[in-house]
């Protein structure tokens, strides 16, 4: 079955002067893959990977462009136009995307980047985006075990921290506490689950909770130690962004690792940084 706003693999059953048909089956007929976007030396029976949507025609219609999201998924675009009926967005297809006035949270104007959601409106069958997320995703409490690993793409920024969605489905929050690092609107990133609150909210954390998180980085330190000859210059002295720089973990954690190999009699914690103990 075709899927729009996807990519599907059709085979190819008719060449034309301005490109070829695909076969889109009992639903959709002969889709037209235009010669501007059709792979050089393409002939009848090949079967093409290509993303199937709607031209300004509003014709179903094949290309191998790649946009930079599909029907389902949350993206980043930038918005190229603002109309009386809604904003469009750059979404790297030949027909832009529309975000009807309906679907966003607060009026957008050309030239801004947005997070945006995008979908197929059930009434027209249009492919459309939305900044009006919580309608898309799952509210009720989530099933997640503390500490299980996810993915997540951040979307919004509040006054506690950076609010992500969690495996497309969920909403999560990293406090400011827990954000350090380089975190920004529409990047895709690995998280654990630190907290499930009981009003059912979700805390992130950009490392393992618990011990975990403290033994993985205590065989980080102890290879880069030896792969660096012994030394290396960041210490409990050093300021966060040079622990995250170097280790990608906070400074806190860093602290607590360091200090248990200190015990161990693994390392030695000198004043600009940390080396190997060789006193065996």
């Amino acid at each position: 079955m075709i899927k729009i706003g996807q990519y599907n693999t059709l085979e190819v059953i008719k060449l034309v002067d301005f490109g070829v048909f695909l076969n889109g089956g009992d639903d959709f007929g002969n889709i037209l893959l235009p010669k501007n976007t059709m792979p050089a030396g393409t002939k009848l029976g090949d079967k093409l990977k290509v993303f199937i949507y709607f031209d300004s025609e509003d014709e179903v219609i094949a290309t191998t462009d790649e946009p930079l999201v599909e029907v389902g998924g949350f993206a980043k675009l930038r918005i190229v136009g603002a109309t009386p009926i809604g904003a469009f967005a750059d979404w790297g297809l030949r027909k832009d995307l529309l975000i009807p006035f309906s679907e966003q949270r607060r009026r957008l104007e050309e030239g801004e980047e947005v997070m945006v959601r995008v979908y197929t409106d059930r009434a027209s069958g249009r492919i459309v985006g939305s900044t009006k997320f919580n309608r898309f995703l799952d509210l009720t409490p989530a099933n997640y075990k503390v500490g299980q690993e996810v993915q997540v793409l951040i979307a919004e920024t509040t006054e506690l921290g950076y609010k992500a969605v969690i495996d497309g489905e969920h909403w999560g929050l990293f406090f400011k506490t827990e954000a350090f690092g380089k975190l920004f609107i529409g990047k895709q990133l690995k998280a654990y689950i630190q907290e499930i609150r009981p009003d059912g909210k979700i805390n992130l954390s950009l490392q393992k909770v618990g011990l975990g998180k403290v033994d993985d980085l205590a065989d980080k330190i102890l290879t880069s130690l030896e792969i660096k000859g012994g030394f290396i210059p960041v210490s409990d002295k050093s300021s966060p962004e040079d622990i995250f720089r170097v280790f990608r973990t906070s400074k806190a954690t860093f602290k607590k690792t360091i200090g248990g190999l200190y015990k161990k009699g693994l390392i030695v914690i000198e004043k600009d940084g940390i080396r190997l103990n060789d006193n065996d």
